[in-house]
């Protein structure tokens, strides 16, 4: 669907000019798409139904995409799971509704708090990065009293040809474990009093646009499940993790669910094994934009430039990741286009959210910076002091507010000077 459509030569969100919503919350602000959110869900969904090896399939939507209450309250309402890598994040998606026992813990830095309020509140799943964490996580868990279930995230060594910061399954990657150590580290696991093996997880990377890594990480995942199956470790779950690309620019072409599924899917036909799945990005991020005013052009030497009120700390994927997102005047302007740097008022060469971008402005337009959903606000910072954004979700006609827009004597709400 095409949640962000000009509409009367005006950009809407749904039926909601964005010219409204800037009139009435102000910019920045992210606006989100209710109708978008629950779509790019039911897609996954549709295909699971559809296929055999799907009966019984999770949904575990990666919570650091958008961590947003109101996201996690609507995926939690539509029957999806949660993928988490903090305790901040599971206290997140339990005030928002979510069912533990449809959560997976991620991530490699687990402290014995986290474990324990993991166990306390009966997860479904802990992903295990390291022999460590293993050790650690049977020990609090005897502690308690519990058993611990556990799958290991298994490095398949498989190149997702995507950025090396969201690359994740290679050798030489911080997380999971390698491939020729699982066998090993699983016997190890059963052999633990306060750990339960129950499944098995890889995840490569992320920005995915080639289905076919995925494809040859399960084919690595399979022969070790049978490896595992013959010196009597049953494996009753694969989590085959996230990663699925967006399209962010107009020449890219966005694999469907069914696409990525099927194949894995049909590998998986007959096994017996409940299929985990970890979507972040795929579900919010074309979801979402961030609604931002020009304050000023400024035409240089060299180049020219639109400086904005939004900024990096705002949206720290262009300088982070070199990430690209279209800039799209809210009401287009039929004069010829300018090359323009789209900046932001931060104190840093960095702070750009597009560069060489053709546009036609002028100082008081709107411009939409689109497939803003996904690690927009959950990176968003509060350099310069800048407060963060204002969050409206698009429900239809209606605009709720699902974050306020921070002050800045909220920033400094925490700190003290010293006495005399």
């Amino acid at each position: 669907m095409t949640p962000f459509a000009l509409k009367n030569g005006v950009l809407h969100a749904e039926a909601v000019a964005l010219p409204t919503i800037a009139e009435q919350f102000d910019t920045p602000a992210y606006v989100y798409s209710r109708a978008a959110l629950e779509a790019a869900l039911r897609e996954f969904h549709d295909v699971l139904a559809a296929h055999p090896a799907g009966a019984g399939a999770l949904v575990c939507y990666a919570v650091k995409a958008n961590a947003n209450l109101a996201v996690l309250n609507l995926f939690a309402r539509l029957g999806a799971g949660f993928d988490i890598v903090s305790g901040g994040e599971l206290q997140r998606v339990l005030a928002a509704g979510a069912d533990p026992r449809k959560v997976v813990f991620s991530g490699v830095g687990k402290s014995v708090a986290e474990m324990q309020q993991a166990l306390e509140a009966g997860i479904f799943c802990f992903n295990i990065e390291s022999v460590p964490e293993l050790e650690r996580l049977n020990e609090v868990a005897g502690q308690l009293g519990k058993q611990a279930p556990i799958s290991l995230r298994v490095n398949p060594n498989v190149d997702p040809k995507t950025h090396p910061y969201i690359s994740t399954g290679l050798k030489e990657a911080k997380f999971g474990v390698a491939y020729d150590d699982a066998l090993a580290l699983y016997q190890r696991a059963a052999a633990l009093p306060h750990i339960a093996v129950t499944g098995i997880d890889c995840h490569i990377g992320s920005q995915l646009l080639d289905p076919s890594p995925f494809a040859e990480a399960l084919d690595r995942i399979l022969a070790l499940i049978d490896q595992l199956a013959a010196e009597g470790i049953a494996i009753h779950h694969i989590d085959l993790g996230g990663g699925l690309g967006i399209k962010y620019r107009e020449d890219q072409v966005q694999p469907t669910a069914a696409a990525y599924l099927n194949p894995l899917l049909d590998k998986l036909t007959g096994r017996g094994l409940r299929v985990v799945l970890e979507p972040g990005r795929r579900l919010v991020g074309n979801a979402g934009l961030l609604l931002t005013r020009v304050e000023y052009l400024k035409h240089g030497e060299a180049k020219d430039f639109a400086i904005i009120d939004a900024a990096m700390n705002d949206l720290i994927r262009p300088a982070l990741y070199d990430g690209w997102h279209d800039i799209l005047p809210v009401t287009p302007r039929p004069d010829a286009t300018r090359d323009y740097d789209v900046v932001g008022p931060i104190c840093e060469s960095g702070d750009f959210l597009g560069l060489a971008r053709p546009l036609a402005i002028e100082p008081g337009d709107l411009l939409a910076v689109m497939s803003a959903g996904a690690y927009g606000m959950a990176m968003a910072s509060n350099y310069n002091t800048r407060p963060r954004a204002v969050e409206v979700m698009v429900d239809g006609a209606a605009v709720h507010v699902i974050r306020q827009r921070e002050t800045v004597e909220q920033l400094y709400a925490g700190e003290s000077v010293l006495p005399r």
